[in-house]
């Protein structure tokens, strides 16, 4: 079985339970216009967000990560009235694409694209005393994903999730030797919450058009 076969799962999915969605495939054509990385989570991955973030009643939401801003339309769209989502993006350029994708997707007003560097804002947001948030979406550079779960955990409420995506990486985080510094990171990572009291955590096994990966959900069981 190989990665042809999980596309076409993928597809099977997507229009059985999935269902088309014009202004989720709008917002993929114009990334890719864009020039963008084809880095988006899948369509039945950024359903699953959906289901988390209405599975947790989430009314505020933290994603860490923009890109061309198609899983922020995903959660976005479990918000409730009243709810907020706020992503954070490196990129000035990627970040205006996303708030582009938003605004033609109807969530422009609840979602909210913050440009800099993510360590800074989730130090911002924590030295302003920000509302605890009931859903983060880690889905950003994987050398600073220890010190982003650490931020998350900070920010998130006990009871919320923290969702980690591309922690297995083809398989390469069983390769002790490895020198490679994203795997190196994820590896850092997966120790912490392997020590971390405050969560019930799994990472999970992914196959699909994406390739060979996995995401880790994580319970936040107390406040830090």
């Amino acid at each position: 079985m190989d990665s042809t076969t999980w596309t076409a799962v993928d597809e099977y999915v997507t229009a059985l339970v999935v269902h088309p969605d014009g202004a989720l495939d709008d917002a993929l054509s114009a990334t890719a216009r864009a020039g963008l990385p084809p880095i988006s989570v899948t369509p039945p991955q950024g359903k699953l967000l959906e289901i988390l973030a209405r599975m947790v009643g989430a009314r505020r939401i933290l994603e860490i990560g923009t890109l061309g801003g198609y899983s922020t339309i995903w959660m976005a769209r479990a918000l409730p009235a009243g709810g907020r989502l706020l992503s954070l993006e490196i990129d000035p350029r990627h970040a205006e694409i996303a708030r582009e994708n938003l605004r033609a997707a109807g969530v422009g007003s609840v979602a909210e694209v913050r440009v800099g560097a993510a360590l800074d804002t989730l130090a911002q947001l924590a030295g302003e005393g920000a509302d605890p948030f009931d859903l983060v979406f880690i889905d950003a550079d994987r050398t600073n994903l220890p010190a982003y779960f650490d931020w998350s955990l900070r920010l998130t409420r006990p009871g919320g999730v923290i969702v980690v995506d591309n922690v297995v990486r083809h398989g390469a985080i069983v390769d002790e030797a490895t020198t490679e510094p994203d795997v190196v990171a994820i590896r850092r990572f997966n120790e912490m919450v392997a020590g971390e009291s405050r969560v019930l955590a799994t990472t999970i096994q992914t196959v699909g058009s994406k390739g060979y990966d996995g995401f880790t959900l994580a319970l936040v069981q107390a406040s830090s």
